[in-house]
């Protein structure tokens, strides 16, 4: 059961992000990303340094799968998550983030030729349809006469990256430590990143860093989102494979309007309530297709660096 209990934090955390987000979108995108992962870094130095040092002869040999993984998952899967909240609602990000799975799905199939029996396709569109129903209010036709302002657009940089992530994930995150890997792909962001908000200060405005809010959302988004949510993404998709963790995702727009009735004073309409259990329905048939499936047990290797 352990895999679900972790993608259920990760949505949690996930939805944390995107209303941390939201609260300091008067910052830049990509000085929020910055800070984000500078915290991120500076949290991961004493528990991922040694190991990330014991494994360096892995970190060279794999270098491409690990850029892959660093530019999509941790460097700008967030910062297009940071844009869009410039131009469009927080209930809009979590929505369109539910397109992931879908895209991961079709991605698998394509390039990694992952086989989906019929009833996980069924749980994937019938919490695809729960979470577009929850966000949309119930008005699902005016989903497609509505008009897609910037912030929507940049949301599709944001699909493409986790679902890419996700992918390479299944195939190469095991080989490497867990938090050393996670050091070392927070920092190489954190140097990709600084010559884009060197930019974003030169031609924008340097920001007021000064204020509470943004050192308390820097150090949740750094620790929680950033490290955490990604440990457990990670075990999680080790055990279930990349579309059926990535169903999970399915429930952000929930969790995020519960958020925002707690936070913002938002209220919960019979839709959104509606749409919530059919998200819950789709996940509870992707991952009970995957139960009855009969695998072979896995056998890990244990790492001498972990």
């Amino acid at each position: 059961m352990y895999p679900y209990i972790f993608m259920i934090f990760v949505v949690l955390f996930y939805a944390g992000n995107i209303l941390t987000g939201k609260a300091i979108n008067d910052l830049p995108p990509f000085t929020i990303a910055f800070f984000r992962l500078l915290v991120a870094f500076i949290f991961l130095f004493p528990i991922g340094m040694r190991s990330a040092w014991k494994a360096r002869k892995t970190f060279r040999e794999y270098k491409g799968p690990l850029l892959m993984m660093t530019l999509t998952g941790v460097t700008f899967f967030n910062t297009f998550i940071y844009g869009a909240l410039q131009f469009t609602t927080a209930s809009n990000v979590s929505v369109l983030e539910t397109v992931i799975p879908v895209v991961t799905v079709v991605l698998s199939a394509l390039f990694v030729k992952e086989k989906l029996p019929l009833i996980k396709w069924v749980g994937v569109m019938l919490s695809f349809l729960g979470a577009v129903w929850v966000v949309m209010d119930g008005r699902l036709l005016e989903l497609f006469s509505s008009s897609w302002n910037v912030g929507d657009v940049i949301m599709i940089g944001a699909i493409m990256c986790w679902a890419v992530y996700s992918i390479v994930v299944k195939q190469f995150m095991h080989l490497f430590p867990a938090y050393g890997v996670l050091f070392v792909m927070t920092g190489l962001s954190v140097l990709i990143l600084l010559p884009f908000v060197a930019i974003e200060w030169t031609f924008g405005r340097v920001p007021s860093l000064d204020e509470g809010k943004y050192w308390m959302g820097f150090l949740y988004l750094g620790v929680f989102p950033s490290v955490i949510a990604l440990v457990f993404y990670n075990r999680a998709v080790e055990r279930l494979g990349a579309s059926q963790a990535s169903v999970f995702l399915n429930f952000l727009p929930v969790v995020t309007m519960v958020g925002a009735y707690f936070w913002l004073g938002e209220t919960i309409k019979l839709p959104e309530i509606a749409g919530a259990i059919l998200v819950i329905v789709g996940v509870i048939l992707t991952t009970r297709a995957g139960a009855r499936k009969k695998r072979k047990p896995l056998i890990y290797e244990t790492n001498s660096y972990n």
